[in-house]
């Protein structure tokens, strides 16, 4: 399959990414390594696992966390098989980095920037050589279609380091921002939840809101959006009302999006209060006496502090 051919399968399975598609597939096509920058919940997982889909080839998939030591990366021997067979190479268990190699897999290491610095190193010589050199193993070659493609959140996130210029000098880098208003409504969509559609449009407006909110470090992604309106729809059914009643919004907005917003350091605000607050922005109707000030909280419904 040609790289048009894949760009437009992939633009049809995976939302409002036609320039990121066109990229990544003529970086990938073109024998390099990608790494994907951008907010959580952005899509990058998502069109890395449909490109390796597409391509034919394997996938492996590598998380990563301070606990990704290079033997966890690279591989290991089996302790018990050295006592009894010696250092063989059958006797070796491939971690994903040279099951990737042999294969000629992709190595996806998501959230890059989380991993130790000791293990990043590991990866130095494996991207410009395409080959790695495991003590008593021997050398591993690549395989034709080894590439690494990964994805990391911006270096502010909570538990981010920064990456070394050995890595970026090593990979083609592609900054991922949210997507617009229209495919976030069209992702969140996708899962099938049965809500009015004009209200679906309000839960992603009140979702990307979040965003933007001073007191807000880190907003919510579109993944907010998806359980705000399944959250929603089984609430209603159990207090035997409609899904557009604002009780049940509220109160859904409150569950899905209060732990995915990060407030600013110095805030005095609470997540509960802000997503209330912006809420209260989407989801009540404006107040026909100006003189009242303030719009009531549904009847019910949770309240921020």
């Amino acid at each position: 399959m040609n790289p048009h051919d894949i760009v437009d399968r992939l633009a049809s399975s995976v939302v409002g990414r036609r320039r990121e598609i066109d990229l990544v597939v003529a970086a990938l096509a073109a024998d390099r390594h990608v790494l994907l920058e951008g907010p959580p919940g952005t899509g990058k997982s998502t069109l890395l696992r449909s490109l390796a889909h597409e391509l034919g080839i394997g996938f492996e998939f590598v998380e990563g966390n301070a606990e990704l030591t290079p033997a966890r990366l690279v591989g290991h021997f089996d302790p018990a098989r050295v006592l009894a067979e010696g250092y063989e190479a059958d006797v070796f268990v491939d971690g994903p980095l040279v099951a990737a190699l042999r294969q000629g897999s992709l190595l996806y290491i998501e959230e890059l920037n989380r991993v130790p610095e000791e293990t990043l190193n590991v990866l130095v010589t494996v991207m410009s050589e395409h080959e790695i050199t495991v003590p008593r193993l021997g050398r591993v070659p690549a395989a034709p279609g080894f590439r690494l493609v990964a994805a990391m959140n911006p270096f502010d996130a909570v538990g981010t380091a920064r990456i070394s210029s050995a890595i970026y000098d090593r990979v083609c880098r592609l900054a991922v921002d949210y997507q617009d208003a229209d495919d976030e409504v069209a992702i969140t969509t996708r899962h099938r939840v049965d809500v009015p559609s004009a209200w679906r449009e309000q839960v992603v407006e009140l979702v990307r809101r979040t965003r933007d909110h001073p007191d807000v470090r880190i907003g919510s992604s579109v993944r907010g959006a998806i359980d705000m309106c399944a959250v929603a729809s089984s609430l209603a059914d159990v207090r035997k009302v409609d899904v557009t009643d604002l009780a049940v919004s509220l109160d859904a907005a409150l569950v899905a999006l209060s732990g995915r917003i990060r407030v600013r350091e110095g805030s005095t605000r609470d997540p509960e209060s802000i997503i209330t607050e912006l809420w209260r922005q989407v989801f009540e109707s404006p107040v026909e006496e100006p003189q009242a000030g303030k719009a009531i909280a549904p009847t019910g419904a949770a309240t921020g502090r």
